[in-house]
């Protein structure tokens, strides 16, 4: 079965360092990698409404939500119940984004975000870390506009 889904990445940035999540050990695909707070749309939801939802979720933040400036594909592989083999196609949008407040929580996770740990992270440190292998480009991009500004 194949599927095609639509994700938005929030990069919060606040006195020159980005915010970062890391996925659990549990998590099927990335464990132990880092990436920003943001994840897939579900049905019928408006895109404003979407990535303030996911990153409220994954880091308790309200969010101003700023111009887009990557956007990126990944195919996840899997199985669903029964052994029936799935690909799934995901594109993401990822957007410059300003907290409104700086109070971290994770009061509202979601079970299957899979998601550790938080951190604020140095922008010029952001490549150093484990990320999942599909951010990357749209990391590198982001480091490179930051770091002109």
């Amino acid at each position: 079965m194949r599927q095609f889904r639509f994700a938005q990445k929030a990069f919060i940035v606040d006195n020159g360092k980005l915010l970062l999540v890391k996925k659990s050990k549990d998590d099927p695909y990335h464990p132990d990698e880092w990436e920003v707070p943001g994840g897939r749309m579900q049905f019928g939801e408006e895109p404003e409404e979407h990535i303030k939802r996911e990153v409220k979720e994954e880091v308790g933040l309200d969010i101003e939500i700023g111009a887009p400036f990557a956007m990126w594909t990944w195919i996840l592989e899997g199985e669903v119940e029964g052994g029936e083999r799935t690909e799934t196609q995901i594109v993401a949008v990822g957007s410059y984004c300003k907290a409104l407040h700086l109070d971290v929580s994770v009061d509202g996770r979601v079970e299957g975000d899979y998601l550790a740990d938080i951190a604020w992270v140095p922008v010029e440190n952001v490549l150093n870390y484990n990320l999942i292998p599909d951010i990357i480009p749209a990391m590198r991009k982001f480091v490179e506009e930051f770091q002109r500004q």
